[in-house]
């Protein structure tokens, strides 16, 4: 039995309309599954919404017909709603860019519809962010905050990083969560389920944001099912970009919620403090052995031509497009090869608004929005070579295309832009 609240009766009830009254039907029987017996409000959502080429299993282009089969699972049809004021909700990415088309393979009628359904989202009060990096657009859950999102390296972030508190749910219980500000209390939202299980010592090199791609990996790689991982070891600290990849890939390898970093976790300020003063289920060493290994299984050996090079996953922030901007200046990507790099709408903005983006353009690259490669599949149409500084890209695409997969930091990926080669190195 789910306890309710007297505003959750209400709203169960109907008084708050069909719509919401949907979503908390849908949130309640959620938490009887996971054994919930109480909601806790969520203030804030990131959602997977957009045309998504899964929608099209509907064979209908009557968005308020898919939104409620596909999203609020209900065989009968209804407008879409008003989503809860008091949770700041905005769109993850999305299936293609929000400004261009072109050079993604999209067509301008899959764009235009694309645009159409956000349009709809955004009348019922979503935000169009379109970013899997909301923390650097201002979307920030503090310390103890509740929130859902659909973007697996920010359930990592927030829950590792801020301190706040989510799970994994899944695309419908997200949007569920966003329309009637509810969700099951379970899992991590609960602080007994927040302590870390498993300590990870990291005695690899861990200087540059590749490293920490490869660390996250590679802890995703040896982590137990249901395990929550602490990472330890006299390293240099990691900024929030190191971290953002090293999530990205620790989500890729496993389906780890939440990473005890300690003195960097709020909840970890100790090592004995992460493990809520209990001794590890197991000490894993992170060597460079094991970095190796990695690495490999996200780049192919050899050198070859490439013809689509792809920066950012997750989002870039403004600094990595600066880098990248600069790196470009007074040189030329090679006529066979595309090099996209991918960025949110608001960091779009400023790159703008900085002259990052002309000098970008100049160089004959794109500066992209709102999706990944993995999103627009239709961008890798036609490519033997691909190159990525995302272990996460590397390591999906590598197994779902029979291109060579190459995997490097941004100025060798951006070297083989501009040479139209990836060269290995000895």
């Amino acid at each position: 039995m789910v306890r309710l609240t007297d505003y959750e009766q209400r709203m169960f009830d109907g008084e708050m309309g069909p719509f919401k009254q949907l979503a908390i039907h849908n949130i309640v029987k959620y938490a009887q599954v996971l054994g919930a017996s109480e909601l806790c409000e969520v203030t804030k959502a990131t959602l997977f919404l957009g045309a998504h080429s899964y929608l099209e299993v509907m064979n209908s282009d009557d968005y308020n017909e898919i939104f409620s089969e596909m999203y609020m699972c209900s065989d009968k049809a209804m407008p879409i709603g008003e989503f809860d004021q008091n949770c700041t909700t905005q769109t993850d990415v999305s299936p293609c860019c929000q400004y261009i088309w072109e050079p993604l393979n999209f067509t301008k009628e899959a764009y235009d519809k694309n645009q159409r359904y956000l349009r709809i989202a955004a009348e019922s009060g979503v935000s169009i962010a379109n970013s899997c990096t909301p923390y650097f657009t201002g979307w920030i859950p503090v310390m103890g905050e509740h929130f859902v999102t659909t973007e697996s390296s920010n359930v990592l972030m927030c829950n590792s990083v801020f301190g706040a508190r989510g799970n994994s749910d899944g695309l419908e219980a997200a949007v569920w969560s966003a329309v009637c500000g509810r969700t099951p209390k379970w899992g991590r939202h609960v602080s007994k389920n927040r302590f870390g299980t498993h300590v990870f010592n990291i005695e690899c090199k861990a200087e540059v944001e590749t490293d920490w791609d490869i660390i996250g990996y590679t802890i995703g790689r040896m982590l137990p099912f249901g395990a929550i991982p602490i990472i330890s070891g006299n390293f240099p600290r990691p900024d929030i970009v190191k971290l953002k990849q090293c999530f990205a890939a620790l989500a890729t390898t496993s389906g780890a919620e939440i990473c005890h970093i300690v003195g960097i976790t709020p909840e970890a300020p100790t090592l004995e403090a992460a493990l809520g003063g209990k001794e590890p289920i197991k000490t894993f060493t992170v060597t460079q052995e094991d970095y190796d290994v990695s690495f490999s299984k996200v780049c192919d050996k050899g050198s070859g031509l490439v013809q689509l090079v792809s920066l950012g996953c997750p989002h870039y922030s403004l600094q990595e497009i600066k880098q990248a901007a600069n790196y470009l200046q007074n040189n030329r990507v090679a006529p066979e090869t595309k090099l996209l790099i991918w960025t949110d709408l608001s960091i779009k903005a400023m790159a703008d608004a900085s002259g990052y983006t002309k000098m970008i353009e100049d160089a004959g690259a794109w500066l992209v929005t709102s999706s990944c490669p993995l999103n627009v599949r239709k961008c890798c149409e036609g490519a033997d070579g691909m190159v990525f500084d995302s272990a996460k890209q590397a390591h999906y695409l590598r197994s779902e295309s029979g291109a060579r997969i190459y995997f490097g930091d941004k100025y060798r990926c951006i070297d083989a832009a501009i040479s139209g080669r990836w060269e290995e190195t000895k």
